[in-house]
Order: structure tokens, then sequence, then C-alpha cells
């Protein structure tokens, strides 16, 4: 649902120059070029959506403010690189960002400044789904509001807030409200946003409810309005109803979703529509929409993280030039006010850099004593696991074909299969050690993809596995591959996907495929025993659908502290 954000400080700076003393002082020449790099930052990236270069020059500008204990221009450079770190996804950074603006604020003096501040950190609350957190951000700007224009940017995103908490009736009326605003109404853009937001929510709230006539008279507003942002929200609104009595026109309104993304440059949105494009396409362009889909998901994932790198690079480099000059200050004025005693200063400086260099390299050498030792038990480690489960193993096997002459064939593939799983485990147990939980396991399901089957997963997202510990996470582990194994042996189907879902303080894994199925009697003899087992032993609770049209669908359960 489309929401507004406010432009945001445009104020802040604009202080500085009324507050700046006139005189030519070192500290107002820094002053002036920290203005000068904000204004270039905000001016020329920070609105043309270039947001490295902008979380950069916003980064050296907080410096200089810092450094000339400027709190105004600094709470006005945090919030910035707080806004920038919400739109490339660091939502937790960009939490801490906006708090540090807060502390930065001379209250009540700066009050006019918290609404901006707030909104932003109810926005990364809201993406984070915390739903509860945001809306009490939400709150405190509208209650701190003291702007024209900013209390209907405040109201909507509140009302957009409750939508997503499924509360239609709070929604709704706030949207309501929102119409019925004389200077809403003079805004087509504002307007047709709201009219839009308004209907769409009333269709969720009741899907008897028809939407469409409203819906077309938003979009067409946006259209003469040249409102790319919104129209793609109408689109996706409109695809969305017609995806449950006409899919022709759902096609129609996500390609076109799918189109306006480019004008926009919004891998999200196009993400989407392709998204969309597989709910509800015919299967003869499943394949080709699917390609895009991964390969473009995996750019999102990739620009992300290289984005989240980047920006801590970022200030890191500022932090440490900062200390930097702080220390050459530093060492300046103290030489300038012991010049009498810099002999002796300098004397015990030089002795304690010694003894910390002595410290130093002695430290080291323990822990890379230390560290050696570490490897040496952990590849003894190893090598007892890889005797112990692959030699014996196949020793075993082998020791059998010699001494039975009978001996099935198939069993003694079967039996190298279970020798080959557990060499694979040993081998991935450092990389599980390593990794973010969330991560092995989408690696795992997606592994099991190929040209006959299509893996899907959904809510593998990190808060899910916080809580749970090690032990049970390796034994969550064995019991999805399981289930993808014996899919893969036995099932027959062409489509996985694999849910994740954490309520209150128990995960729920639902697993469904499109396969020939299990009858009841014969689920524990088709590999599935040790599941069963493994789900006991994490006091979980497993339940296998047979019963569904085609396919099957287990779930498992287990609680979390």
């Amino acid at each position: 649902m489309y929401y507004l954000r406010f432009s945001l400080l445009f104020l802040l700076i604009n202080c500085n120059y009324s507050e700046s003393s006139k005189s030519n002082t070192v500290e107002n020449i820094a002053i002036k070029k920290a203005d000068s790099i904000y204004k270039e930052a905000e001016n020329q990236y920070y609105e043309k959506n270039d947001n490295q270069q902008a979380f950069l020059l916003f980064s050296k500008a907080e410096d200089i403010y810092k450094q000339n204990k400027d709190s105004l221009n600094t709470a006005a450079s945090l919030a910035f690189k707080a806004m920038i770190l919400n739109d490339i996804g660091d939502h937790f950074t960009s939490n801490e960002r906006a708090i540090e603006a807060l502390s930065f604020l001379n209250l009540p003096k700066d009050s006019a400044y918290l609404p901006s501040i707030y909104n932003t950190l109810a926005i990364a609350q809201k993406n984070l789904k915390h739903y509860a957190e945001a809306l009490q951000w939400y709150e405190k700007a509208l209650k701190a509001n003291n702007i024209d224009g900013q209390e209907k940017i405040i109201k909507n995103n509140i009302a957009d807030l409750y939508a997503k908490k499924r509360d239609y009736i709070k929604s709704i009326e706030i949207y309501k409200s929102l119409l019925n605003d004389k200077n809403i109404i003079k805004s087509i853009t504002d307007y047709a946003m709201i009219l839009d937001n308004y209907n769409y929510t009333k269709w969720l709230q009741n899907k008897n409810f028809n939407p469409e006539p409203a819906l077309s008279r938003a979009l067409q507003l946006k259209i003469d309005s040249k409102d790319i942002k919104g129209q793609i929200s109408t689109h996706s609104h409109l695809a969305e109803y017609y995806s449950e009595t006409n899919i022709q026109k759902a096609i129609q309104h996500t390609d076109a979703k799918y189109r306006l993304s480019f004008i926009l440059n919004n891998p999200y949105d196009r993400l989407e529509s392709l998204g969309a494009l597989l709910r509800i396409s015919s299967s003869t362009n499943s394949k080709k929409i699917f390609k895009e889909f991964q390969n473009l998901n995996d750019s999102i994932i990739t620009a992300k993280d290289d984005a989240k790198n980047r920006f801590a690079l970022i200030e890191y480099d500022v932090e440490k030039k900062n200390i930097e000059n702080q220390r050459l200050k530093y060492q300046k004025a103290k030489g300038e006010a012991l010049i009498l005693k810099q002999s002796f200063i300098m004397g015990t400086l030089i002795v304690t850099i010694f003894i910390i260099i002595i410290w130093y390299r002695r430290r080291q050498k323990n822990l890379k004593q230390k560290n050696e030792l570490k490897i040496k038990e952990n590849q003894l480690k190893m090598s007892k696991k890889v005797h112990d489960v692959v030699a014996n193993g196949i020793y075993q096997v082998m020791t059998k074909l010699e001494n039975q002459k009978d001996f099935d064939r198939d069993k003694a593939l079967d039996e190298l299969e279970f020798v080959y799983e557990k060499s694979r485990d040993i081998s991935y147990d450092k990389i599980r050690e390593e990794k973010e939980f969330s991560k092995v396991i989408s690696e795992l399901i997606a592994s099991f993809t190929n040209e006959t089957v299509k893996t899907f997963t959904a809510g593998n997202s990190p808060e899910i596995w916080e809580s749970v510990p090690p032990t049970v996470k390796e034994e969550v582990y064995q019991m999805v591959r399981e289930l993808m194994v014996n899919m893969k042996k036995h099932s027959q189907a062409s489509h996985v996907a694999v849910k994740f879902d954490k309520i209150n303080n128990t995960v729920e894994i639902q697993y469904k495929d499109n396969g020939i199925g299990i009858s009841g009697d014969l689920i524990y003899k088709n590999g599935l025993r040790n599941t069963a087992s493994r789900i006991e032993a994490i006091n979980g609770t497993i339940t296998f659908d047979t019963k569904i049209e085609k396919g099957l669908k287990v779930n498992l359960s287990f609680p979390v502290s």
C-alpha cells in the first residue's frame, strides 16, 4: 500500500546560517565547509537517489558538526542517514542513527524536528514488522507535529499500519476522515492516493465490496498527474482484486506495474510483479518468469548486502579519521602546554610504547598458539568423524558384499547413500556454524531445485531463529533435509513449498508438495521415521495431512524460549 514519507528536514540546515557567528574563526570556516558538504549531499545526491554518495557526504558533514559541537546539524545529518539506511533495507542500523539523532536535539527548542525523526523510526519498525512499536512512534510524531501538511502524512501512514495489522475498521475511519479534509481534496496526488488506499482497505475488510470503480478513478487521476509510484500502487491493488474475479485483467494490471517499475528503476516492485505473475499466469510461461524472478531476487539480496557493507566502511573510515585528527590535536596542545616536561613525557611515552609492544607481541604469540591448537583439535575431530562415519561405513558395506553372496544390490546402494549423506553432513558442519541459519535453510531447500522440481521458501527470516538453540537448529536442518530427500526419492512432485512462521513462542514449519502423496500406513516406511523421532526430541509435534486432493502436507511445530 502506498504511503507518504516526509521530504524531511529542510528547516534543519537553515538554522545553521542564522545561528552562525559572523566572525571568521577556524570553527566557523569548518562549519561553512560542513554546510556546503551537507547541501551537496541533500540537493545533488539524496534527491536523485544516489544513496552511496549522499551517505558518504552526510557522514563527512556529521563528523565536522560533531567536532564543532553543532548539535542541531549533527542531528540533521544523522536523520538523513537513517532514512537512507531504511531505503536500502538496513532497518536496525537506521533505528540506531535515528535514536542518535534524537540525542543531539536541544529540546524543547528543537522540538519542531521531532515528527520527521519519529516518522523515520516508525517506518523502520513497520518494515521490521514490529507494528506495536511502529504505532507508538507514529503517535509520538502526531503529538509532536506543529507544521501544516505533515499531519496528513502521519495519519496516512498510521492508517496503512492499521491495515497491515488487519485492523481494517480503524484504518478505514482514518482514511475516511482524510477524504473529508478540504485541503486533501485540493491536492490531486494526495486525494488519489487516499481514495485508492481507502477503497482497497474496504475490499480487504469485505470481499463482497466492489472497489473497481473507485480504484479506476484513482488510477486515472494518478495518470493525469504523472504520479508513477502511485500508478504502481493502484495497478497492484487492481491486480489483487481481479485475481479472484478476472485472471486476464489481473495479468494486465500486473504487466502494467512491471513496466512502470522500470521507469522508477525499482527492483522491489518488479520482483513483486514477477511473483504475482508466477501465481496467476499459465504454466507455459512459469519457467521463464521464475528464472527472471530468481535472478532478480539474488541480485537484490547481493545489492543490499553490498550496500550495508559499503555504508559500514564509510562510517568506519570517517570515525577512524576523526580519531586520528583528535590524536593530532591532543599531541599538539600537549606539546605547547608542557614544553619544560617534554623530555620526561617522551621518555615515559617511549617506555610505555615499548612495554605495550612487548605485551602485544606476547599476546599475539599466545593467541597464535591457542589458534593453532584449536585448529589441530578441530582437524583431529574431523579426522575421527571421517574415520568413524565414512571409513567404517564403507568397510562395513564392502564386508557384506564380500561375505554375503545374496546381498541385495539396492540395499547396498541405500547403505552407500547413507554413508554419503553422513559424509556431506560432516563437510557442511563448519559452514552451518559460520552462516546465518536462515540462509543455510534457504540454500538447503534451493539445492533441490532442478529442471523438473521447483522449490519455494516463505517466511524464513533471521528473526525466527534468534532464540532457537544450536542443538535445535541442527535437528530442524536434518528434518527439513529428510523431507526434501523423501520428496526427491518418492513424491514425483514438480512444486515444493516450505513455509516458516513464529507465533508467540512456537516455530511452525509447513511442508507441501504436489506429488503422488503417501497413504497413512506407509508414512513411517517411507524414510520419515527419523523426522518423527527428531521432532519428539525437541518436544515438538508432527502431523501428516494425507487427505488433501493431491500431494503431501506435513506440519511441524516446536517451542522456543
